[in-house]
C-alpha cells in the first residue's frame, strides 16, 4: 500500500511538472492544435485555423464574446460562481439546460482537453483553469480563446470564422459580424454566421447590441 501512494504521489509530481510546462510555453507561442482539432481530422473533415494577435484583432469581436459567453470574464478568477448558482437553479426547474462555465473554463477545456468526459474532465477543467488564471492573465486567455474556439465545422478561431463567412480578416468586424461570430460560440457545429436565421439571427443581433454596452460598462476593462 505504501508503495502504490509512493508511486501515486511521484505520478502526480510529474503531472503537475508536466502541466506547468505546459501552460507556461502557451503563455508565449500560439497554440499549434488541440485535441478537437484532431477529433475533426480523425473524422475526416478538414480544418481551418489562422491565428491572430488580440491587439490586432477587431476589440468588438472580445466585447461580443464578453456579452454573449461571459460578461464577469474581468471579474472573476476563473469561476462564475453567480452564474454557476443561475445555472443550476434553471437546470433544477426543468428549463433549457444551461451551461455556468467562464470563457477561462472554456479555454482550459479548449486547449488541454477533450469534449465530454464528465466530471473527471471538469475536475481537470478546474485545475488548468486556476493555472491559466495565474500564468496568463486575462489578455492572454481571450487571445487563446478566440484563435482556438470553434465558429464552425472545422473552423477554428474567429479569424478563420471572418474569413468564412465575411470574406475579410478579423481586424475588422461590424458590431454585426461580430455579434453572429459570437452567436455560433456555443453550438458551432450546428450554427453559421452567414445568412443566419432562427436563434443566431435573433442571438447575434441581440449581442452586437450589447458591444457596446460592455466597452460603456467598462466590463472589457482587463482587455485595455
Amino acid at each position: 500500500m505504501l508503495f502504490v501512494l509512493r508511486l501515486l504521489f511521484k505520478a502526480g509530481l510529474v503531472f503537475v511538472a508536466i502541466s506547468l510546462l505546459w501552460v507556461g510555453s502557451y503563455r508565449f507561442v500560439p497554440v499549434p492544435f488541440t485535441w478537437t482539432m484532431a477529433g475533426d481530422l480523425l473524422g475526416g473533415r478538414s480544418v481551418t485555423k489562422d491565428w491572430m494577435p488580440l491587439s490586432e484583432m477587431d476589440p468588438d469581436m472580445a466585447r461580443a464574446a464578453i456579452a454573449g459567453e461571459d460578461a464577469r470574464f474581468c471579474s472573476h478568477h476563473g469561476f462564475d460562481w453567480q452564474g454557476i448558482a443561475h445555472a443550476a437553479y434553471s437546470n433544477a426547474q426543468g428549463n433549457r439546460l444551461r451551461g455556468g462555465s467562464t470563457i477561462s473554463q472554456q479555454t482550459a477545456k479548449n486547449v488541454f482537453l477533450f469534449q465530454g468526459g464528465g466530471y473527471v474532465r471538469k475536475a481537470f477543467e478546474a485545475y488548468f483553469t486556476v493555472l491559466i488564471e495565474t500564468l496568463w492573465g486575462k489578455r492572454r486567455i481571450m487571445e487563446v480563446y478566440l484563435n482556438v474556439a470553434e465558429t464552425g465545422i472545422g473552423t477554428y478561431g474567429v479569424n478563420a470564422g471572418a474569413m468564412r463567412y465575411f470574406h475579410h480578416d478579423a481586424s475588422h468586424l461590424t458590431p454585426t459580424e461580430a455579434g453572429r461570430i459570437a452567436a455560433v460560440l456555443p453550438l458551432p457545429k450546428k450554427r453559421a454566421a452567414i445568412d443566419p436565421h432562427g436563434f443566431v439571427r435573433r442571438h447575434g443581433n441581440a449581442l452586437s447590441r450589447y458591444v457596446g454596452v460592455v466597452r460603456r460598462s467598462g466590463l472589457d476593462s482587463c482587455l485595455r
